[in-house]
């Protein structure tokens, strides 16, 4: 077949900062690559271009979301490509490195690219012999190459020279052959912030830091020194693919919870994430809740602050997407979701509330103790003086660590009414989130912010 470029649909997750994508093979089948549990989108871009997936490839095991592979196994007979050296527990085409997969017209070949992980593969996609595009998954990345201490902090260098080894690989590739990796903007996998997320192995040769170091020993210490913190959940989840996430059978629902059923669960050691808009938990919430509010970044701050082995209440607002925010639980592979309890019942049953005060950044008093809880290298870029540095996963086990009376602020408050909802559970009265961020109050006040550690 002659590939054209609306041949490849990029599914992009704005939350996990992460790409899968699907390849019309032309015939109405087509090949699934790096596809999540939360299969919506690519079943959108199937039905409407009338295909079915006859191949889903994994370029790893994932650690920040649940691969889709299987039940796009069960649901379409699709063939499950994957690395030999993954040892996945359940029925697969284990690939090594050469080997050539006939789609059909188009061939893939599996290119054994460690560093991200152990089992790490690329797929370089072939139309005859020539390269049209390689799936990089967490290898090379636009302008990085994805984090290598997934696996533990002491096997760090050692993966980060095998990624050095699989960049130089892939970058002997012709200039022209597209690079379709998966993790990109925003993903804690380690990606740059910026807005692309596809690039050319000419482009990454030309702009691409790593590639550009100019022995093993700088690129090694580039890429361990540009390394953050990452999930919780990240270290539990490599396994949980690699042992097969379980098939769906129905849909997935999330039933309302009468408050006196929610009470019982809470009572038998149920948590309660609040999953409303940050106002409306800061005018009142019930004790003990988790503020999370629904947006894109959901997930990742569900997986990093709560365990998946306790039953979730929801707490829900009017209107807000139960089919959305099931979808983000599940994808990381949160499975006890008892349900949805809407505040206005709990409002309406005169249960017990508390509140957090809102403030704007010129309401912050002089002298106020001020807790920055983003990630260390945001608060390097700029922060405000004498701000006390806490990242959000650190929070609640560094509570004492916090100034009592504390404005706690992120970029914009979401992040920070997470922060405060955590300090309350630990006794903390008197906090106030800031409805901005750092820029805002440098705005209002005409001051200008520190930067470094």
């Amino acid at each position: 077949m002659g590939f054209a470029e609306d041949h490849l649909i990029p599914l992009v997750d704005e939350g996990l900062g992460n790409s899968a994508y699907l390849v019309d093979l032309g015939d109405g089948r087509a090949l699934a690559v790096d596809a999540s549990r939360d299969l919506r989108a690519l079943r959108e871009a199937t039905e409407r271009r009338g295909l079915t997936v006859a191949y889903a490839a994994d370029t790893h095991l994932h650690a920040d979301f649940l691969s889709g592979a299987l039940q796009l196994s069960a649901d379409d007979g699709a063939t499950v490509l994957a690395s030999a050296v993954g040892r996945r527990a359940f029925t697969h085409r284990g690939l090594s490195d050469g080997d050539l997969v006939d789609l059909g017209g188009l061939t893939l070949r599996s290119l054994a690219t460690p560093g991200h992980t152990d089992e790490h593969v690329s797929f370089l996609l072939l139309d005859g012999r020539r390269e049209l595009g390689v799936f990089t998954g967490g290898s090379l990345i636009v302008g990085s190459a994805a984090r290598t201490d997934l696996l533990g902090a002491d096997r760090a260098e050692e993966l980060a020279r095998a990624q050095y080894r699989s960049l130089h690989r892939l970058a002997a590739l012709p200039d022209a052959t597209f690079v379709w990796p998966t993790h990109g903007a925003g993903s804690f996998c380690s990606a740059p912030p910026g807005t692309e997320r596809t690039t050319t192995i000419g482009a990454q040769k030309r702009s691409n830091p790593l590639l550009g170091a100019p022995d093993e020993d700088t690129f090694v210490r580039r890429l361990l020194d540009s390394l953050g913190s990452y999930p919780a959940y990240f270290d539990r989840l490599g396994e949980a693919n690699r042992r097969g996430p379980a098939v769906l059978r129905t849909e997935p629902g999330l039933p309302a919870l009468t408050v006196t059923e929610a009470r019982r669960l809470i009572g038998q050691g149920a948590q309660l994430v609040d999953v409303r808009p940050i106002a409306d938990f800061a005018a009142g919430h019930i004790p003990g809740a988790l503020s999370n509010p629904l947006r894109d970044q959901f997930a990742t701050w569900l997986g990093w602050l709560l365990p998946d082995d306790t039953p979730l209440v929801f707490v829900t607002a009017p209107g807000q997407d139960l089919t959305e925010l099931t979808w983000q639980a599940l994808k990381i592979g949160y499975e006890r979701l008892a349900g949805h309890l809407p505040m206005t019942a709990w409002a309406a049953d005169g249960g017990e509330q508390q509140r957090v005060e809102l403030i704007g950044a010129d309401d912050i008093a002089e002298g106020r103790p001020v807790l920055d809880i983003r990630q260390d290298a945001e608060r390097a870029a700029g922060h405000l003086p004498g701000a006390v540095g806490i990242e959000l996963g650190d929070v609640a086990a560094r509570a004492d660590d916090v100034p009592a009376g504390a404005v706690v602020h992120c970029g914009h408050g979401e992040r920070a009414m997470t922060a405060a909802s955590l300090l309350q559970r630990a006794g903390h009265k008197d906090l106030a989130v800031l409805a901005g961020g750092p820029g805002d109050w440098a705005k209002a006040t005409g001051r200008t912010l520190e930067e470094g550690a």
